[in-house]
């Protein structure tokens, strides 16, 4: 199990009708994506309103507060901090003004020169309150939307001084401008629902909202819904190079979405049997982590004709332990989310199928608790290959020194997490599943290049800082 995941952002614009309990319905469809704060801002006659809290979505919004978030327009959020201290003062939407009028800010990702952009904002006399990226990419529109007063071409100059992954959805007077990066590097999905449109990152989301999904909003690409229409698009400058981020088929999206086209839930399959391929082994029973390896699990299972059982049963009221915002709390949980089927795993050879490993110290708990139901082995296979070098783009992993891989091999992580064997799939065997170029993924994380300039780091298809 990976990381902590990045933000879910939903944007909506409909004709005649409430925004607010379709914004609500998207985030809980999104609640995957982060479990800290969320938030809710809608404008109606161009007031601006916002609700938000720390905690999940159900117990934030009550029917009371959807009601008082008036309009036909808004935007939401779903948190979990990667710039930024856990607090609701940097809880979204934020609030910050277009030359004197209200406006709202979502955003699911990082900037890598989020401090140099900050330096240059404060030091024309722009105060900020916050200290999440989020708050300093408002401002920076906010800046060159004084100058050009057209919040189109504000956007468009601005996105190219923002160096990062990013998806965008901000809400001012009667309309929502959604925006990606423009390398794609994180998701976001336009699509259709009753009475008007929506962008989320997410297709799933969508589908929650009583829509569907129409089309990925493109890499670079800036869309405006408004009176519950695509009132218009246009495109930030780019090289056209692209670097979607692979951990979304991974593990960060739901296995029901789609992304660039691709269903989730497929990848993950063709993981496995990968997977079966390239690490056969002598087991008696493939054994998902649940939720996010189940796919791959029955992908091996199907691959090396080994039985497949669900030994782990997860307690579904217990929160994602790799959102929790800190680690000692994510391995405290996970007994508490997990545990054995009696008797399933007794004196049995198992085979435990994961999505990816970053630390490993929450997979070691796991490997003690199959143990401890009486398994006579454990052999581990992993749907990604080894992460060995941070994340810049919005995942909680930007220290070398957290990763159990970085540095070591195969063998040297199956005894820190108590297996007799690890075994990865491979990056090409991972590509391939994806069915996307390799020049079109961010690998940063597995090969220490990546798709921009980052600080003491090497853009990709330049020998890497390390070799690995």
């Amino acid at each position: 199990m990976p990381a902590r995941d990045h933000c879910g952002v939903v944007g909506v614009s409909l004709q005649g009708k409430g925004a607010a309990p379709y914004l609500f319905r998207g985030l809980r469809a999104l609640q995957h994506r982060g479990q800290e704060s969320a938030g809710i801002a809608t404008t109606s006659h161009r007031i601006l309103h916002q609700r938000k809290g720390m905690g999940l979505v159900h117990e934030i919004f009550t029917q009371e507060m959807l009601d008082a978030l008036r309009g036909s327009t808004g935007i939401g959020h779903v948190r979990y901090p990667t710039t930024g201290a856990t607090d609701l003062e940097n809880a979204q939407p934020i609030v910050f003004k277009l030359r004197g009028a209200d406006a709202g800010l979502a955003a699911n990702g990082d900037l890598v020169n989020y401090e140099r952009i900050r330096r240059r904002i404060q030091m024309q006399g722009i105060e900020l309150l916050g200290n999440a990226d989020t708050e300093t990419m408002a401002q920076a529109i906010a800046l060159e939307y004084n100058h050009s007063r057209d919040l189109d071409a504000a956007i468009r100059r601005t996105c190219p001084e923002l160096v990062g992954g990013y998806a965008v959805v901000l809400v001012t007077g009667n309309q929502v401008y959604a925006f990606r990066d423009p390398l794609g590097i994180r998701p976001l999905v336009f699509g259709t629902i009753e009475g008007g449109v929506a962008v989320a990152s997410e297709s799933v989301a969508l589908e929650l909202m009583g829509g569907k999904a129409v089309r990925d909003v493109l890499p670079g690409e800036v869309v405006v819904l408004e009176r519950g229409q695509l009132a218009r698009t246009s495109r930030i400058p780019s090289s056209g190079e692209r670097a979607h981020c692979m951990f979304e088929w991974v593990y960060f999206s739901r296995p029901d979405s789609i992304a660039e086209n691709i269903p989730i839930y497929e990848v993950r399959h063709r993981i496995g049997l990968r997977l079966a391929r390239e690490s056969p082994v002598q087991s008696d029973l493939v054994v998902p982590v649940p939720d996010s390896a189940r796919p791959q699990a029955l992908g091996f299972a199907e691959g090396s004709g080994i039985p497949y059982a669900e030994a782990l049963i997860k307690n579904r009221f217990v929160e994602r332990t790799f959102i929790l915002p800190d680690q000692k709390r994510r391995e405290l949980e996970v007994r508490v989310k997990l545990h054995p089927v009696p008797g399933l795993l007794k004196g049995k050879r198992v085979v435990l199928i994961d999505d990816s490993i970053v630390r490993g110290t929450t997979l070691r708990e796991i490997v003690q608790m199959v143990r401890g139901a009486g398994a006579t082995r454990v052999d581990v296979r992993i749907g990604c290959p080894p992460i060995r070098a941070p994340c810049y783009f919005g995942v909680d992993m930007k220290d070398r020194r957290d990763l159990v891989a970085h540095g070591r091999s195969e063998d040297e992580v199956a005894r820190i997490v108590g297996a007799e064997s690890v075994h990865y799939i491979s990056i090409d065997g991972l590509v391939e599943s994806i069915t996307l170029p390799a020049e079109n993924l961010c690998l940063g994380c597995l090969t220490g290049k990546y798709p921009v300039e980052v600080p003491e780091e090497h853009r990709r298809f330049q020998k890497s800082l390390e070799e690995f």
